[in-house]
């Protein structure tokens, strides 16, 4: 278990801040072309909205080296910002930016936060605001949008909701958002947003977890923070942000390392809370804050053709390990996938068919997908495989769906598409009842026999089998019962 504290160079630095009442904390690595704006719109934030809490802004810095850090400390001074918002705040705004240390010799972005929430303890906050730092849509009121449900609604844990272009977000479409509906009852859109808010008991919370790995010292760090956050009891809500425009990126060229990570972590944390999720039945809405909002975030292109060659390969990669991880029934729709997929390439890429990667006749189910993310959970219960050769498996798999989706929406509307986000949720809400009964059986504990290898594979210790029910919701600090209410999974 990593250190509570910080370490004591860094614990002197931050004690001559003082005792705080609110902070931001801003992780970063070659971020200098777009710190300075996000660094701008928080301190104009504490100052216009909090003008008499004692305010300070950390950045949590990588060591970059396009200079990241010296950016922030040389943006326009607090008192510049109180010259153009015509606001006098009765305490001024402190400012630090810092290199921070690697957890057990790995660093990310969840190293760079386990450093703001041990700063964030030691000044005694009530409440932490954390923002991307190659945010290009941040404007002031995000700092009041992210605390404010903190400091007058009694929230521990306030989750984004944005406007995202159609094709961003995929991750979060199609894995995080369903699963932590489906599991723990409540429908927090953005569980990985990467902006958000925590109250300073919550804080608190994290640091004290005895369960931190390397993936969440990297991308796994907004899945565990969220679901530390449903299963410590805490209440939660989401802000409106309006559209979310940053530094995006196509699922098949850059997003493998953090799907892996991701998916790693969710699933030790299902694993790990079994007794919480398999009382839960259904799912409801959880508080909204902040004033509807519609904008056209910028496009994002995805490449299909990419994404479909990565799942043939990936079949035939794949042969030996993919038996071994899903029912026998997913096997063969995923073979009829494979055929489906290497059909729609041929067709794009003759000369003699012109047509384009969206025109392709590709399908991949929301129940199929559901399932294998299902099956996926039951074989990380007790599986003999190393856990990233695992998440290897899948991520083709991973890359079939997103290209399907693609296709379904190329003629929609990225508020139309919403819809099919919608409706993958509902699949894994369906399918759940099936997941429960075999986890309650016991599946997974043992590694599914592939039926390719005659050997019988090892097995592991049986872990407890899980039963109980949905966590109580913590009380919050001014709407105590109905901040409780809220954020509590229904159960029948």
């Amino acid at each position: 278990m990593p250190d509570r504290a910080l370490p004591d160079a860094l614990a002197e630095e931050v004690k001559r801040l003082g005792p705080a009442d609110i902070m931001v904390g801003i992780p970063s690595f070659k971020n200098a072309a777009t710190i300075g704006h996000v660094t701008r719109a928080a301190q104009a934030g504490l100052v216009q909205y909090f003008p008499d809490s004692k305010p300070v802004l950390v950045n949590a810095d990588a060591g970059s080296p396009d200079g990241t850090g010296r950016v922030v400390i040389e943006t326009q001074p607090p008192d510049y910002v109180e010259r153009i918002l015509l606001v006098r705040p009765r305490n001024r705004l402190q400012r630090m930016s810092l290199t921070y240390p690697e957890v057990d010799g790995v660093g990310g972005k969840g190293a760079a936060l386990r450093t703001i929430f041990q700063i964030a303890d030691q000044l005694g906050v009530e409440a932490l605001v954390v923002v991307d730092s190659d945010l290009r849509s941040i404007v002031p009121e995000w700092i009041e949008l992210l605390a404010g449900p903190i400091l007058k609604g009694g929230f521990d844990y306030v989750t984004p909701l944005y406007q995202r272009y159609k094709y961003d977000g995929t991750i979060t479409n199609t894995v995080t958002y369903p699963v932590t509906r489906a599991l723990y009852g409540l429908r927090i859109r953005q569980p990985i947003g990467g902006d958000f808010g925590v109250s300073g008991d919550l804080v608190k919370h994290y640091l004290e977890q005895d369960d931190w790995t390397p993936d969440i010292s990297k991308f796994g760090i907004d899945i565990w923070m969220t679901t530390k956050a449903i299963t410590g009891g805490f209440a939660v809500s989401q802000t409106r942000l309006g559209a979310k425009i940053h530094d995006p990126k196509d699922p098949g060229a850059d997003l493998g390392p953090m799907f892996s990570q991701v998916v790693a972590t969710m699933l030790r944390l299902t694993v790990e809370h079994a007794d919480t999720w398999m009382g839960v039945h259904g799912s409801h809405a959880v508080p909204t804050y902040g004033f509807e909002r519609y904008a056209d975030p910028p496009p994002l292109d995805v490449d299909v053709v990419r994404l479909l060659a990565a799942f043939t390969r990936g079949r035939v990669t794949n042969a030996e390990a993919w038996p071994l991880l899903f029912a026998p029934d997913r096997m063969t729709a995923l073979d009829g996938l494979a055929k489906d997929a290497e059909a729609a390439l041929d067709e794009i890429t003759r000369s003699d068919t012109p047509s384009t990667a969206e025109d392709a006749d590709f399908f991949f189910s929301d129940d199929l997908w559901a399932r294998i993310i299902y099956d996926l959970a039951l074989t990380a219960r007790g599986s003999t495989m190393d856990m990233d050769r695992l998440i290897a498996a899948l991520v083709p798999i991973y890359f079939a769906r997103v290209a399907s989706l693609v296709i379904e929406a190329k003629d929609m509307t990225t508020q139309q598409t919403e819809s099919l986000v919608e409706r993958q949720a509902r699949a894994y809400e369906q399918a759940k009842p099936s997941f429960s009964e075999r986890w309650a059986a016991g599946e997974g504990l043992k590694a599914r026999r592939s039926p390719r290898k005659a050997s019988k594979p090892k097995t592991t210790k049986a872990s407890k089998s899980a039963k109980g029910s949905g966590k109580t919701a913590k009380a919050g600090k001014t709407t105590k019962s109905t901040a409780k209410r809220s954020s509590k999974a229904k159960s029948s």
